[in-house]
């Protein structure tokens, strides 16, 4: 199976503190490590693990990130052939802080588009047509304004289904998307103080794809147009770290979505997917594997 990944690309460096500290005061590192995060980069990953082959475009790879992103991807089926490596360019770096089930990401993403947006350089790619056609699916992040959308007008050109997240309701990539995820901190951002079950009905009438509000670990909705609301309770694990547990089940929903699963099959497995995740720190240094995402789902038949 081969997969097309368009988005944002970083260098993550996370920090497993025993407890969130008050101001001036001192808390102590369980652990820390550096990988290659991002949705695009996680995804990547994850998707690799799975066993699909998977090709990577979208943040240009700086120079405190060209050494990482080689050696990270090394011996793992994602192609790094359309990526920009830049040595004029810093990177593009984000520091997590994690305690339990509760992160704190602190990072430059507001330079780095504010920076764009304001006549500055532009450090990400456009879209390559050649990467649509490649591809079986694809998955789009919906971070880069006019060029994923671009992508995904280059994906209906083609016929290539694709995956996107935490798009507005009302967007061409949501319209168009096979699958949407969209996550309450992306709700928040778009629309403020709103709940998943009033935003619900705006995302699935405007899509003719399989729309999915998450919810943490909590019961989340998904379903599509013309159709009733539907509910899944998330496969339940001891959580040693949630970072990278959204970007996991989107990699979930695109192995899903490539292997022509069902609604149903497509929430469980990348449900059971973000689970295995979850479980362990870092799960970027160990994703899941397709035998440890089946595994799960077998011990939780009672809830099929």
């Amino acid at each position: 199976m081969k997969i097309y990944l368009y988005g944002m690309i970083c260098v993550s460096n996370s920090f497993r503190i025993n407890e969130f500290p008050k101001p001036d005061e001192y808390t102590e590192i369980q652990d820390s490590a550096r990988f290659i995060g991002g949705e695009t980069g996680t995804c990547a990953n994850v998707l690799s693990s799975l066993g699909a082959d998977v090709r990577i475009d979208g943040t240009h790879i700086g120079r405190s990130m060209t050494e990482l992103t080689r050696d990270f991807y090394s011996g793992k089926s994602v192609d790094l052939g359309s990526l920009t490596f830049d040595e004029s360019f810093e990177g593009l770096e984000d520091h997590i802080l994690i305690s339990g089930d509760v992160r704190t990401p602190l990072g430059r993403f507001g330079h780095f588009f504010g920076d764009f947006y304001s006549g500055g350089a532009k450090h990400w790619n456009e879209p390559k047509e050649r990467d649509v056609i490649w591809c079986d699916t694809a998955a789009i992040d919906d971070c880069f304004g006019e060029d994923s959308q671009r992508c995904a007008e280059l994906c209906v050109s083609h016929g290539k289904p694709y995956v996107t997240i935490d798009c507005k309701y009302d967007s061409y990539i949501h319209r168009h998307a096979a699958v949407t995820v969209i996550s309450g901190e992306a709700l928040g951002m778009h629309y403020g103080d709103v709940t998943r079950a009033e935003m619900f009905p705006f995302y699935a009438e405007n899509s003719g794809g399989l729309t999915i509000i998450t919810n943490g670990g909590g019961e989340f909705f998904y379903g599509r147009r013309g159709e009733p609301v539907r509910k899944f309770t998330p496969f339940k694990v001891k959580a040693a770290s949630t970072l990278g547990a959204g970007d996991t089940f989107k990699a979930g929903c695109t192995y899903a979505l490539t292997n022509g699963m069902s609604d149903e099959e497509t929430v469980r497995f990348a449900s059971a997917c973000a689970a295995v995740a979850v479980s362990r720190y870092p799960s970027q240094l160990a994703p899941p594997t397709l035998r440890e995402t089946v595994q799960l789902m077998g011990k939780n038949k009672a809830d099929m």
